[in-house]
């Protein structure tokens, strides 16, 4: 199969919508739609549903069937839509067998929360997922340290639509080196810690990111993914101070904020509602104000 198209939409911001719910704490279809065509208006070419920051592992399997439909609809060909999978191996089949029904372009694996991962069975789990939707695209979201980049060339190797990688561990000369004994021009990698990480993994071999601030504000990711594509790096760094604060109460508490924050923001601006579900919380009143102050400032 051709997978440059699929390649060419990682290589980009690759948007992680938020799930609005509403007053009885259900899905939000119409709020999770409105936010949808205002990420794709905005610029977006990628797009994540079920990703983390749209709580994929607080959501029922009917949820994320739902969110997973919606998506492709509204998406209707205006961007890629990379679908989130995980749990044990058959779930994440049957969801990425979903996502290629509802006509997705590809998936995208969590990493697995089994507390015991061996490198090999690393790989043989993804390779389950992915020769079960050999017409999909695949990206591993990859968090653990340990998994070498020997291993992700391995997975390459058996299975061709295994095409990007989501690399998210907080070690950037980890990253350089994964990227490169894996293979920097098989695989596209994407950046997985956001704008914060973003110019510092961009330096060594990243050609996109990820995003849930782009739920806020597109127009502020994408000004420094063309900073970061022009070798603009004193821009993509003006772009990073804009964000600091903002990204920083999302990582607080080895990012217990991480959901709370983007919906705290959307609620400002009048967008969605601000419920997140446990475990996550709320923030308390002071937080909110400083949330809807930042926001504020970008003018979005």
């Amino acid at each position: 199969m051709e997978y440059s198209p699929l390649r060419t939409a990682l290589a980009d911001v690759v948007a992680i919508p938020v799930t609005p719910y509403d007053a009885e704490g259900a899905v939000d279809r119409a709020a999770y739609r409105a936010l949808l065509r205002r990420l794709l208006d905005g610029g977006v070419k990628a797009v994540t549903p079920n990703g983390n920051t749209g709580e994929f592992y607080a959501l029922t399997l009917e949820e994320r069937r739902l969110v997973t439909e919606l998506t492709v609809e509204e998406a209707a060909g205006r961007a890629a839509v990379l679908v989130g999978v995980g749990h044990d191996a058959a779930t994440a089949v049957e969801a990425a067998r979903h996502a290629r029904a509802a006509g997705a372009d590809m998936v995208m694996v969590h990493q697995p929360v089994h507390p015991y991962v061996a490198q090999d069975g690393w790989i043989d789990y993804h390779r389950t997922i992915a020769e079960a939707v050999p017409e999909l695209g695949v990206v591993p979201y990859l968090r653990n340290p340990l998994i070498e980049g020997a291993a992700i060339a391995r997975l390459g190797e058996a299975c061709p639509n295994v095409i990007g990688v989501k690399y998210a561990v907080h070690d950037a000369t980890r990253f350089a080196a994964v990227a490169r004994d894996a293979g920097l021009d098989r695989f596209v990698w994407v950046a997985g810690l956001a704008e914060l990480y973003a110019p510092s993994y961009w330096a060594v071999g990243a050609t996109g990111f990820t995003s849930g601030l782009v739920n806020v504000a597109p127009n502020v990711s994408l000004n420094m993914l063309g900073a970061l594509r022009a070798g603009d790096y004193p821009g993509a760094m003006k772009v990073w101070e804009q964000i600091r604060r903002f990204e920083d109460l999302r990582a607080e508490r080895q990012s217990a904020n991480n959901v709370t924050v983007v919906k705290e923001a959307l609620a400002a601006m009048g967008l969605c509602r601000r419920d997140v579900r446990a475990p996550s919380k709320p923030l308390p009143e002071p937080r909110r104000a400083e949330v809807a102050a930042i926001v504020e400032g970008w003018s979005v």
